[in-house]
């Protein structure tokens, strides 16, 4: 896990008496605050879909920090994927709306997002000109960063509607591609296998 400090250089002595941190696990962000009237306590709590905010005390270490976020990251994803529903459009709207913002900060427009039972080769497909995405519904049980990807690939087709080097390097922003890909790859071979 890395961390990276919100405040800047100029302000190492406030940053080591109250630093503020920053994490990513897969695609969860780590927030961790902390506070000298803290003592021995860690808490969390899933301030919104993304953002894991941990209070710990001034005094721990990162390295005495460190597995614990990772433990209660692992919880919160756990219990997160059960909540979430991905056979609902509404959600892969609204992933797509987090894509957008994180990674093309907010400038792509489309008409629909939604699941399809008919694309039985391909993970998603775009139709730039009409400005529909479409994801194979196959993957409505996939790990989440697994179905971001394939969002985020769709998504850089509006901007390149090939898969040109630009368009790669727009995909290449999603931290965890080739993860993702992999992944898809072992589906797909996991599926040929049951057709024959």
């Amino acid at each position: 896990m890395h961390y990276r400090f919100l405040l800047p250089p100029r302000d190492r002595e406030m940053a080591k008496r109250t630093p503020r941190v920053i994490s990513n696990v897969d695609d969860l962000d780590i927030k961790i605050i902390r506070s000298k009237r803290r003592k021995k306590t860690v808490s969390a709590e899933l301030v919104n879909w993304y953002t894991l905010q941990v209070r710990a005390p001034e005094t721990m270490s990162d390295r005495d920090l460190e597995p614990l976020i990772a433990d209660l990251a692992r919880k919160v994803l756990a219990k997160r994927h059960k909540m979430r529903d991905f056979s609902s459009d509404d959600a892969l709207e609204k992933r797509a709306q987090y894509w957008n913002e994180r990674l093309f900060k907010g400038k792509l427009k489309w008409r629909s997002v939604r699941f399809v039972g008919n694309q039985s080769k391909r993970f998603g497909s775009c139709s730039p000109q009409r400005g529909t995405i479409r994801i194979s519904d196959r993957l409505a049980d996939v790990p989440q960063f697994v179905l971001d990807y394939v969002i985020v690939h769709e998504l850089a087709h509006l901007v390149e509607a090939n898969h040109s080097k630009a368009f790669w390097s727009l995909v290449y922003q999603y931290p965890l591609v080739e993860r993702a890909r992999g992944y898809l790859m072992a589906l797909q071979f996991e599926e040929e296998d049951l057709r024959h």
